[in-house]
C-alpha cells in the first residue's frame, strides 16, 4: 500500500512545499518502474539477506547461499550488489558495536504512518536500538542523486512510525533518534541526522496541516526544485508561469537594464550568483518540456512547430568478430587489428574482491584532484582548494 499511497513518505520532500502535487499527478499515469527501480529494489532483497544473517537469524552457509543463488539469478543482478550489501552491513556493526550493549536489530520493518498522513504506511530498511537512541538506517542503491540524512522529511516519517511501533515495547527508554541514510555506490560515507523524541514529536505535528491538505486536495501550486519527479511537471501551468513570467528575473532585469546614477553596468559576482541559482531551474524546465514534446510526437501526438528527425549515428559493424576475421584472413596482421588494453580498477576491483584488491595493489591507488565544478553552496562536498591540489601534484604517487 505504501508504494501506491497518494501522499507517500518518498515524495514527502515534494508535497511538503506543493499541497497540490499529489491530487494533479493523479491526472497523469503512473510511470513503470523502470529498471533502476527494480535494480533497486533487487539490491534491497540482498541488503536484507546479509542484514538478517548478520543480527537477526543463524542461517546455515548452505541456505544463505541457496537464497542468495536465487537472488543472483534475477536478470539485473550485478556482483557490485555485493560489494554494496557488505557496505551497508559494514555500517551497521559499526553502528551496533557504538551503543554499550548489544542492539536490538529488525530489518525490513512496516511502519503505520497513519497518524500523520492519512492512508499511509511505510518500511524501515533496518530499525536499531540500543542504550537510548532508536536509529533508522535507509538503503540507497542509485547513484545518480545524492541524498541527504539532513532534515530529511521521508527519514522523519519513517521515525515516527517506528517510534510509534517500538514505543509499546521499549516505552520511555527512547529518548533519541537518529536517522542514517547509506548511498555505497556514491559514497563510503553514511551521513546522519539526530534530534530527541520531543523534537521529532513536535515535527511530526507541524506537518500534519500540510499531509491533510495534501491528501485532500486541491492544495497549492509552489513551483521548485522539488518538481524534478513529479508526474506531471512538464503539464503543469504553475510551473510554466513561474518560469515564462520570469517574475524571479524581472525585479532583478529591471534593477540592472538601466544603471541607476552611480551604479556599474558590470555585473557583481553576487549578482552573477543570484542568477545562476534562477536560472537553474529555467534550464531544467526546458529539458523537462523537450522530454515530454519527444515522448508526444513518437506516440503519435503534434507539438505545433516541432518534429522528430533521425538523429547523427555513427557507421559500425553489422558482425564485429566476422569482420575482423575477414581483415585478418585477407593478410593483414592479428596485432594491427587490436589494442591490448589494461582492465579499469573498478573493473579489477570487482574481479579481485574489495579486500583482496585492497591487499594486493592498496598502496598503488591513488585518487587525482578532481576538475573543478560548480555547485551550488548547498552541496555536502569541500570547497575545492587549490593549494591542497599543488600538494596533491606534489606528493605525487601512492607509496
Amino acid at each position: 500500500m505504501a508504494a501506491h499511497a497518494k501522499c507517500s513518505p518518498s515524495a514527502a520532500y515534494r508535497w511538503l512545499e506543493c499541497t497540490a502535487a499529489p491530487t494533479f499527478e493523479e491526472q497523469f499515469p503512473e510511470v513503470a518502474a523502470s529498471d533502476y527501480a527494480r535494480e533497486g529494489t533487487l539490491a534491497h532483497s540482498i541488503c536484507e539477506l546479509y542484514v538478517r544473517r548478520e543480527f537477526v537469524e543463524a542461517i546455515p552457509k548452505r541456505t544463505f547461499n541457496a537464497r542468495l543463488k536465487k537472488l543472483q539469478a534475477e536478470e539485473l543482478y550485478d556482483d557490485e550488489m555485493l560489494t554494496t550489501a557488505e557496505v551497508y552491513v559494514e555500517y551497521l556493526r559499526e553502528k551496533a558495536l557504538g551503543f554499550k550493549a548489544t542492539p536490538f536489530v529488525a530489518p525490513e520493518v512496516r511502519v503505520d504512518l497513519t497518524d500523520y498522513i492519512p492512508e499511509c504506511f511505510g518500511t524501515c530498511d533496518c530499525v536499531m536500538f540500543g542504550d537510548d537512541t532508536l536509529h533508522i538506517t535507509d538503503y540507497k542503491h542509485g547513484k545518480g542523486v545524492p541524498v541527504s540524512a539532513i532534515g530529511n522529511p521521508q527519514m522523519r516519517l519513517y521515525a515516527l512510525g517506528a517510534l510509534r511501533l517500538y514505543r509499546v515495547i521499549f516505552g520511555d527508554s527512547i529518548k533519541r533518534v537518529s536517522m542514517a541514510i547509506c548511498q555505497p555506490r556514491l559514497s563510503s560515507n553514511v551521513e546522519e541526522d539526530s534530534m530527541t523524541v520531543e523534537e521529532l514529536l513536535a515535527w511530526g505535528e507541524s506537518v500534519k496541516p500540510r499531509a491533510l491538505e495534501a491528501f485532500n486536495g486541491p492544495g497549492e501550486f509552489v513551483p521548485g526544485e522539488h518538481c524534478r519527479f513529479c508526474r506531471g511537471r512538464e503539464r503543469c501551468r504553475a510551473r510554466a508561469d513561474e518560469q515564462t513570467s520570469l517574475e524571479h528575473f524581472k525585479s532583478f532585469v529591471a534593477e540592472n537594464a538601466e544603471p541607476k546614477p552611480g551604479q556599474s553596468a558590470i555585473l557583481t559576482d553576487a549578482e552573477i550568483g543570484d542568477l545562476l541559482k534562477r536560472g537553474a531551474e529555467l534550464v531544467q524546465w526546458y529539458t523537462d518540456l523537450q522530454a515530454y514534446a519527444l515522448g508526444a510526437i513518437l506516440g503519435g501526438g503534434v507539438i505545433p512547430g516541432f518534429k522528430v528527425v533521425e538523429g547523427r549515428s555513427n557507421r559500425a559493424f553489422s558482425d564485429p568478430d566476422a569482420a575482423l576475421q575477414t581483415i585478418e584472413a585477407a593478410g593483414y596482421d592479428r596485432a594491427m587489428l587490436y589494442d591490448y588494453k589494461p582492465k579499469s580498477l573498478s573493473e579489477l576491483e570487482k574481479l579481485l574482491g574489495k579486500k583482496d584488491f585492497a591487499a594486493t595493489v592498496g598502496d598503488y591507488v591513488i585518487k587525482p584532484p578532481g576538475k573543478p565544478t560548480l555547485v551550488p553552496e548547498t552541496d555536502k562536498r569541500p570547497p575545492y582548494s587549490p593549494a591542497a591540489v599543488d600538494f596533491a601534484e606534489v606528493g605525487g604517487g601512492g607509496a
